[in-house]
């Protein structure tokens, strides 16, 4: 493998799918998906593209690869707690209902997670849920809503009971959290986004970015959240600069777009 081959493969994929790989750090990502390619059994990502203009099961395959999809319910439980007994009812002082999006949602723990909170909080029809993702099959899987053990061991007992029923080793989120999320396909670098967002969520996903393609999110992010809004981010993607995309710290890891 040469670095032409890699290049010629990130203009192939963009034209295929519309995803623009140099805008991830290209070590983590060639280190990523050469590994996957040699499993697959292809020596050279010049063969590779060939069978994947021409496999669309392989394609899917290789997108779902490209795409971090590691999550789990209550993921640094928390800064979730945070967020149930800071934020959301310092966001209710201004409004009597939510509008929340849950970007890069991936297999759909974040915004269920999110469903549960918010409905401590609010009536069903006092608040939406937007969560979208780029991988189109991961989207598939979180509407079903089925998880292992491993994704919901953070689940407070209590709402393990109330918003989960267990088959065999699988976990159903209830019907009653599915009806308050809305799943959508999104490529968060090229798409545009929804305005006069109270809340947006998105970690654990700009680690991957380059610094460039944070700086583009990150001014979206800010223009799509109404004054006084938050932004949710990962423990590890503390943004240093706020005050450059319209941002103060609220709390760790919590910004809160300036009026």
């Amino acid at each position: 493998m040469n670095g032409d081959d890699y290049e010629l493969f990130t203009i192939a994929m963009k034209q295929m799918t519309g995803i623009d790989l140099a805008s991830y750090k290209e070590a983590q990502m060639k280190r990523r998906l050469t590994s996957f390619r040699e499993k697959k059994g292809y020596s050279d990502f010049h063969s590779y593209i060939r069978a994947l203009k021409e496999n669309q099961q392989l394609l899917e395959e290789c997108l779902e690869r490209m795409t971090i999809n590691v999550s789990e319910f209550y993921r640094n439980r928390s800064r979730w707690e945070v967020l149930d007994k800071q934020i959301i009812p310092s966001l209710l002082k201004t409004s009597r209902s939510l509008k929340t999006w849950s970007a890069a949602c991936s297999s759909g723990e974040e915004p269920y997670t999110l469903a549960m909170l918010l409905l401590n909080h609010l009536r069903p029809n006092d608040f939406s849920i937007l969560a979208t993702d780029l991988d189109r099959v991961i989207l598939e899987r979180a509407q079903l809503g089925l998880y292992g053990e491993r994704s919901i061991k953070e689940v407070p007992e209590k709402m393990l009971h109330t918003y989960f029923t267990k088959k065999e080793s699988i976990y159903e989120v209830d019907s009653s959290l599915k009806k308050q999320v809305t799943f959508k396909n999104q490529n968060l670098l090229t798409d545009s986004f929804e305005s006069q967002f109270d809340l947006i969520i998105c970690r654990n996903v700009m680690i991957y970015f380059t610094e460039e393609a944070k700086h583009i999110l990150y001014k979206k992010f800010s223009k799509a959240l109404r004054p006084g809004g938050i932004l949710f981010v990962g423990s590890t993607e503390q943004i240093f600069n706020p005050d450059t995309y319209n941002f103060k710290s609220k709390e760790t890891f919590f910004y809160e777009k300036i009026e």
